[in-house]
């Protein structure tokens, strides 16, 4: 019979806190800190991700478990300190999930998602407490909302708070002709052959593409990872095409090929 959530759960922590013992732990494990981890944890989380788009049930589990690896760790290695533990961590999200949702745990109503968020963001607010005015709230506030995303979502965030605001373009023409604004930058900046400004310009590119995507309704994010899908497709096919063996071709026979790998997927969509 497997064992109950609560059973894995503690099974779980007691693993992670042998290979954490001091004295017979192992030795990569004990040599992590919470900064040495951070790139795990980025990592994990965007394998669920992958996971997800893919409607794949085992690679989910899996990957569920080694960003759930992630959490315990971080949580052994406070506890290490005797700073806080994982029964804190879940304390505090429990807390705050009904806290901050009074239409379900409280006399609150809440009609639609667009209400409930909008009583999350009060809420919010009330847990910082009184601050001093800032001069720039908006920004301060998406400064510290976007810290910890993937800078792509960082970019749509801001671009929809920043538009919200009225900061915005009257029209889809504007945005397109900034996107040649900055991709002039870029070219110019690379000429130049100073890598620092033309880094500069290339993310100037990518956040006015990210406002294009915005005026346009779809997901930069999943735009990108459906590129990457389809290309390592593709050049997968080219690459069993040569037996894995791309030295010293020529680009145009190279080419060849992915239009050919192009033309395979095609044929066999439905």
């Amino acid at each position: 019979m497997p064992p109950s959530s609560t059973d894995a759960i503690q099974q779980l922590m007691e693993v992670v806190a042998r290979l954490r013992h001091p004295d017979d732990g192992c030795p990569w494990d004990l040599e992590q800190t919470h900064a040495s981890l951070v790139p795990f944890v980025l990592e994990e989380a965007q394998e669920v991700a992958d996971a997800i788009r893919h409607g794949d049930d085992a690679h989910l589990k899996e990957e569920l478990g080694d960003l759930l690896l992630q959490v315990v760790l971080h949580a052994q290695i406070a506890q290490g300190d005797q700073r806080f533990d994982l029964s804190d961590v879940a304390e505090g999200i429990r807390e705050k999930l009904i806290r901050r949702h009074p239409h379900v745990f409280g006399d609150a109503v809440a009609s639609d998602s667009a209400a409930v968020k909008d009583t999350w963001e009060a809420i919010k607010a009330a847990e910082r407490g009184e601050q001093p005015p800032s001069a720039s709230p908006l920004s301060d506030a998406l400064a510290a909302k976007v810290r910890g995303m993937p800078a792509l979502a960082g970019a749509m965030t801001i671009s929809k708070k920043a538009a919200k605001a009225g900061f915005e373009w009257d029209d889809m023409a504007g945005v397109w002709a900034k996107v040649h604004e900055e991709l002039d930058e870029l070219k110019e900046a690379v000429i130049s052959g100073d890598k620092s400004h033309a880094q500069e310009e290339l993310g100037d590119v990518l956040f006015t593409l990210v406002n294009v995507a915005r005026w346009c309704g779809i997901a930069p994010e999943e735009g990108l990872a459906g590129t990457n899908h389809r290309f390592l497709d593709r050049f997968s096919r080219v690459e069993a095409a040569l037996n894995g063996n791309l030295k010293g071709r020529s680009i145009d026979e190279l080419e060849a090929l992915w239009q050919q790998a192009k033309a395979e997927i095609r044929a066999e969509q439905p």
